[in-house]
């Protein structure tokens, strides 16, 4: 903002961070598994249960969102202590403190116990995470509902710049250490930190360019995740294909609700089961532009799905902003589609030019719903439109 760096203010935030992130491990991982039950994470009513409350059949949820955010926030925490160790050396170990966490994080995401026929949150055949419900040991058993929790997991993606790896000995030292020792865990489900991708870069992930490709084949399917507005908060495949679960005689059910809530959870006025939530979708872009920094120009997947349009995942990102941008836009007829047909805020000389910033929107029409203004990370659209024009 100022044109200068504080690295006092860099070096505060770090340590209300890191007690933060020790919360999480300590409370949220009860087991030491690396796969974290983390309640409902703000995703209110995505499950087919509250996650804010005991499980009905017992056990524990090992959640692939809270997870993969886990291993986002280790990623977050090691490029804020390698930026920091640029200029104090003691943040070297901090940094290579998180490197080790998070490809643990990412390896359970697999491999609960270290054996290889054992199945957690990853799902072969779907090509896709989804939450597990945990009875202790092998018992475990797979939620199949294609939601955010699958994506988030895309969100642990960060490119490590040769030049800074070379100015930090003792941090370069432990990756090539791990690297060379501990292949058996860096190497067989995340992304190889042997290879080098543009530019030489390094590349952190907890998804493998394969999972990468299953995963993107789904969120940018317009009959998933693709709205012409955005990334879903749950697959439009749940309209006609709804889970259901029924314990000790009570149904529980997740089908795609694209507006307002049908379910009471959380007083109903919140829906993470086919909305679009600008949150998210955010953070979906720059993790796609960081995999871009990686793979380059090179690597294309279909965008939409089934289109015969191939665009590598720099033109992904921009694609799905254009999207999101036209919630806000007027179309041909001039209306705009978050305004949900409303003829005041569309048309009156005293309205039309005044745009609410709601907290989500429908995940077919763009309609806005819940809370207005909610511009704590609705205003996000604004950075969008300068990153894109």
């Amino acid at each position: 903002m100022h044109g200068r760096q504080d690295l006092d203010f860099l070096e505060r935030v770090f340590q209300k961070l890191l007690m933060n992130f020790t919360w999480w491990v300590n409370r949220k991982d009860m087991e030491g598994k690396n796969l974290f039950e983390g309640g409902f994470l703000g995703l209110d009513n995505i499950g087919i249960f509250n996650r804010s409350e005991p499980l009905p059949t017992g056990g524990v949820l090992e959640q692939a969102d809270s997870t993969g955010w886990m291993a986002f926030y280790c990623l977050c925490m090691l490029n804020i202590a390698l930026e920091l160790a640029k200029y104090r050396r003691t943040y070297e170990d901090i940094a290579s403190k998180f490197f080790e966490h998070f490809i643990f994080i990412s390896d359970a995401m697999t491999f609960r116990t270290g054996q290889k026929d054992e199945k957690s949150l990853w799902n072969e055949e779907d090509g896709f995470y989804y939450d597990a419900i945990s009875w202790g040991g092998p018992h475990n058993q797979q939620l199949p509902v294609r939601s955010l929790v699958g994506l988030i997991p895309l969100y642990a993606t960060l490119t490590l710049e040769p030049e800074l790896v070379n100015k930090l000995p003792s941090f370069k030292r432990r990756v090539e250490w791990f690297t060379k020792n501990r292949c058996d865990i860096a190497e067989r489900n995340m992304a190889s930190i042997r290879k080098r991708g543009k530019g030489n870069r390094i590349l952190l992930a907890m998804v493998s360019k394969d999972r990468l490709e299953k995963i993107l084949r789904k969120m940018l399917d317009p009959a998933e995740f693709l709205s012409d507005y955005g990334v879903r908060s749950l697959s439009k495949y749940h309209k006609d294909h709804p889970f259901s679960m029924n314990v000790n005689g009570q149904d529980f059910r997740v089908s795609y609700v694209p507006g307002d809530s049908d379910s009471n959870l959380f007083g109903g006025n919140s829906n993470w089961r086919g909305p679009i939530w600008l949150c998210v979708n955010f953070l979906l872009v720059e993790a796609l532009q960081r995999f871009y920094l990686f793979y380059g120009p090179e690597f294309r997947v279909e965008c939409p799905t089934g289109s015969g349009d191939y665009m590598h995942l720099g033109h992904v990102s921009e694609e799905l902003q254009h999207r999101l941008q036209h919630l806000f836009t007027r179309n041909e007829d001039g209306r705009r589609s978050m305004n949900g047909g409303n003829d005041t805020y569309d048309f009156d000389p005293y309205w039309r030019d005044y745009l609410w910033f709601y907290e989500l929107f429908d995940g077919d029409s763009g309609r806005g719903l819940g809370a207005t203004h909610q511009c704590g990370w609705t205003g996000l659209i604004a950075k969008m439109i300068h990153d894109t024009g």
